[in-house]
């Protein structure tokens, strides 16, 4: 993912890995008497559309998510090392563990399966019933970070009353892509040792999103049966191009720094050597028929809105059972914030989803 679009909100602390220098001098963000009062539009001779919206908070949102993009945030902002990154989402997942697990009580145990990191959620009171259930959470970060490991997990284990396994996949850029998705998969192949694949569900936010249907690719390729469901939150379907809302919005939306987009290589550093047409690494390419039963959610504000949207077609066109959910005006993955009734009825939606497609 190109660096410059990194943006120092954490307040998602999502898909952007912007590995950048340390130092920065400040730049100033626009103010109110430089900003736009109307609305324009220009399209060059090449199809560019150079254009101004003003645009209210809608009324129909909760108060708390009128509020949540109401937020200023400027929109030049220095940039950030990755250190600096991985500093701000350890602080960040420290954060969403306190708040989470007020809403949904759990027990965390850090181990490892398959030799790969691991933190398993087991929800309080989980149900007799659902011991022979397990739902796999590959989180959202930029690939080099980890962002949603807690945000990701906890709701959802608390709102099916299932464990959660969340993978602490190793990072790009020191671990580029294939080892994401090959830390995924030895901790599939470990668990069908002990759960039957139409009781393992796989889903993901954001960078976890991709690694999702990626892994998903990839068992198909190694013929390994397919687990029960998958979930898609926010996700990137090609590295090879960008739809048309990478253009439009940052990771706040409207909100934030926006660099007008290029043609280069997305997020080089997880791609690294990798063809970006790789038919694992950008699912947009694959063979996607046979995948099982998928939830695609992203919201109308989201960086990511086209990517989930393409990969959502690509599945209805492979014959693939895929729902597509798209809440209104929100940013990317704000389903991370638990303060938001829109983010309880995101977490409640994939949670019925799974439930949906498990064996009673």
């Amino acid at each position: 993912m190109h660096i410059r679009r990194a943006i120092a909100c954490v307040s998602l602390l999502l898909l952007t890995p912007p590995v950048m220098p340390a130092q920065q001098p400040a730049r100033q963000p626009t103010s109110a008497t430089q900003a736009p009062t109307r609305d324009s539009s220009y399209i060059d001779a090449n199809g560019t559309a150079h254009i101004t919206r003003v645009v209210p908070v809608p009324q129909d949102l909760s108060p708390e998510a009128q509020k949540f993009i109401g937020e200023i945030v400027p929109d030049e902002a220095p940039p950030e090392s990755l250190a600096e990154r991985r500093s701000q989402m350890e602080q960040w997942a420290t954060k969403a563990n306190a708040e989470w697990s007020k809403l949904c009580p759990n027990k965390i145990e850090n181990t490892t399966i398959a030799g790969v990191s691991v933190r398993i959620v087991t929800p309080d009171n989980m149900p007799a019933d659902n011991r022979d259930r397990i739902l796999i959470n590959l989180h959202g970060g930029g690939f080099n970070a980890d962002s949603g490991s807690y945000a990701e997990s906890i709701p959802i284990a608390g709102y099916t009353g299932i464990k959660v396994v969340a993978v602490l996949y190793r990072l790009a850029p020191e671990h580029p892509f294939p080892a994401p998705v090959d830390d995924a998969v030895a901790v599939y192949k470990e668990l069908l040792k002990t759960y039957k694949p139409d009781h393992i569900v796989i889903y993901g936010t954001s960078a976890g999103a991709v690694i999702t249907a990626e892994v998903a690719v990839k068992l198909k390729q190694l013929s390994l049966p397919m687990p029960a469901a998958l979930g898609v939150f926010s996700a990137l379907d090609s590295f090879a191009r960008m739809g048309d809302s990478w253009a439009m919005y940052s990771l706040r939306g409207l909100a934030g720094h926006l660099d007008p987009p290029d043609t280069a290589v997305h997020d080089p550093y997880y791609v690294s050597s990798t063809d970006p047409k790789d038919p694992v690494l950008s699912p947009i390419y694959a063979d996607l028929h046979g995948l099982p039963p998928t939830l695609f959610v992203t919201s109308e504000r989201d960086a990511l809105l086209s990517g989930t949207a393409n990969l959502h077609r690509a599945c209805l066109r492979a014959g693939v059972d895929a729902r597509l959910v798209v809440f209104d005006a929100l940013p990317h993955a704000f389903w991370y914030n638990p303060d938001l009734p829109e983010s309880i009825e995101a977490n409640h939606l994939m949670a019925n989803f799974f439930l949906e497609h498990l064996p009673k």
